[in-house]
C-alpha cells in the first residue's frame, strides 16, 4: 500500500475506532488519546510487519489496551461509585469481526460532536477533530483562529459535554431528527467555510468526505442525500470560481468548461433520486437549484422560471435571507431588474437583513443590469465596506472601479 493509501485508510478508520471506544467506555478524552496512540503504533508497525487482515479490529484492540495502561478502568470505577450517569462495560472489547458496528459508531461520534450542550463553533471544531481527523493546529489554520484559542475551544467543548449529564449514547428516537439536523448544519457550515475561501479547498473537500460518510450510514435519508448533492454541485464550480490570481468570478461570468462534469452528474443523480423517493427538504431543494445552474451550458440557457419555483418551495421550509435575496435575483432574470429591485426594497424591512452586505451586492448587480451605473457603483462600494471577507472586498471594489470607467470614459 502506498503512503497516500495508508494515510487515507487510517483517516477513514479513525472515527470508526473512536466511535467504538466511546460507545463502550464513554470517556471521550481518554478514548481519543488511546486512539491516537493506536494510530501511531499502526504507522510504526504496519509498514514493517504488513497490514493486519482486520485493521479496524486491530486498532480497537490496541487502543483498548492503551486505555487499560492509562488506568481508565480505575477512573471509570470511581466515577461509577460517585453515581455517574454513564453505564458502560469496562472490559476491553474483543476484536470486531466483519459486520461490526462501524456505521453505528461513526454516526454516534457525529451525534456526539453535535452535542446539544455545545454552540456551533464548538460543534464544528469537535467534528473536524474527531470525525475529520484534523489536528488542533490544522483546525486552527483552517478556521483562521490561533492554535491556543482552538485548543481551549476544543478542551472546553469536551468539558461541556462531560458536565452536561447527557451520556455518550445514541440519542433516543425522539431526538434523532433534531440531532441529525445539527449534524447536517455543521457539515454544511464546514463546507461553506472552505468553499468561500480562496485558499482552504481542503476544508470543503473534508466536508464532502464527511457528508459521503453520513450518506453511507443513512442512505435512505433524503436530506442527507440532498446535502451531499448540494456540496458536490457547488464544489463542481470551484476551478472557475476564481482567476489565476485568486480574484472572485461571478457565476454568470464563469468559464463553464472548467466545471467538474463528473461531480455535476453525481450530484444531479443524488438529488433527483432523493426527490423522487423521499419527502422534500431544504437541502434537496437547494441542491435542485444548484443542479439547474450546473446543467445550463450557457448563462443565458438557465431555466430561471424553474429556479423561481424551486425557491418558492424552499422558502416554505426556510425563508432564510439568502434564499429571499436569491429569489429576488431570479425574478429579475425573468421579469427584468426593476422587478427584482422592488423585491429588494420589500426585503429591507426584514431585521435579519439589517446591515447585511449581500443586500447591497444584489442591489448593485440589478442596478448594473438596469443600466444605472452610478447607483450600482455606490452599492458595490457600500457592500465592500460592509463585508469582512478580503477576497470579496477586492472583487466588489474592482466591480465598482469597472463601472466608474464605463460611466466616465476617457
Amino acid at each position: 500500500m502506498t503512503s497516500t493509501g495508508f494515510e487515507h485508510l487510517l483517516r477513514e478508520l479513525t472515527p470508526q475506532v473512536l466511535g467504538a471506544l466511546v460507545r463502550r467506555y464513554g470517556h471521550f478524552d481518554a478514548c481519543e488519546d488511546a486512539v491516537q496512540e493506536a494510530l501511531l503504533a499502526a504507522a510504526q508497525q504496519w509498514p514493517r510487519d504488513g497490514q493486519p487482515d482486520q485493521p479496524r479490529a486491530w486498532l480497537i484492540t490496541v487502543a483498548s489496551r492503551r486505555l487499560t495502561d492509562m488506568s481508565f478502568a480505575e477512573e471509570a470505577r470511581r466515577r461509577r461509585e460517585n453515581a455517574d450517569a454513564l453505564e458502560v462495560p469496562l472490559t476491553a472489547p474483543a476484536a470486531d469481526a466483519a459486520g461490526a458496528r462501524d456505521a453505528d459508531d461513526t454516526l454516534l461520534l457525529l451525534f456526539l460532536c453535535c452535542h446539544p450542550s455545545l454552540n456551533r463553533a464548538a460543534q464544528i471544531a469537535l467534528t473536524l477533530r474527531a470525525v475529520g481527523g484534523l489536528t488542533t493546529d490544522e483546525i486552527a489554520r483552517a478556521l483562521l483562529v490561533p492554535e491556543e484559542t482552538m485548543r481551549k475551544r476544543i478542551t472546553r467543548a469536551k468539558q461541556n459535554v462531560r458536565n452536561s449529564g447527557i451520556p455518550f449514547r445514541p440519542p433516543p428516537p425522539a431526538e434523532l431528527p433534531v440531532r441529525l439536523a445539527a449534524v447536517l448544519q455543521v457539515l454544511y457550515l464546514i463546507f461553506n467555510e472552505g468553499y468561500t475561501s480562496t485558499d482552504r479547498v481542503d476544508l470543503a473537500e473534508e466536508a464532502i468526505r464527511m457528508a459521503r460518510l453520513t450518506y453511507r450510514l443513512l442512505p435512505g435519508n433524503g436530506e442527507v442525500a440532498g446535502l451531499l448533492a448540494l456540496m458536490l454541485l457547488t464544489h463542481a464550480r470551484r476551478a472557475a470560481r476564481t482567476t489565476a490570481t485568486g480574484e472572485l468570478v461571478r457565476l454568470d461570468e464563469q468559464d463553464r468548461s472548467l466545471w467538474d462534469a463528473f461531480a455535476i452528474a453525481e450530484g444531479t443523480t443524488l438529488v433527483t433520486d432523493a426527490m423522487t423517493r423521499t419527502a422534500l427538504g431544504p437541502y434537496q431543494l437547494q441542491a435542485a437549484i444548484a443542479a439547474v445552474h450546473d446543467q445550463s451550458e450557457r448563462t443565458e440557457d438557465t431555466d430561471w422560471v424553474q429556479i423561481i419555483a424551486l425557491y418558492d418551495l424552499l422558502i416554505r421550509f426556510d425563508d432564510s435571507p439568502v434564499a429571499l435575496l436569491n429569489r429576488a435575483v431570479a425574478v429579475a432574470m425573468v421579469q427584468g431588474p426593476k422587478a427584482g429591485l422592488i423585491l429588494l426594497e420589500q426585503l429591507e424591512t426584514d431585521p435579519r437583513l439589517a446591515n447585511h452586505h449581500r443586500v447591497e451586492v444584489a442591489r448593485a448587480h440589478l442596478l448594473e443590469l438596469a443600466g444605472e451605473l452610478t447607483a450600482a457603483r455606490a452599492s458595490y462600494l457600500l457592500a465592500a465596506r460592509m463585508t469582512t471577507n478580503t477576497p470579496e472586498q477586492r472583487y466588489l471594489n474592482k466591480r465598482a472601479a469597472r463601472l466608474q470607467s464605463r460611466a466616465d470614459p476617457e
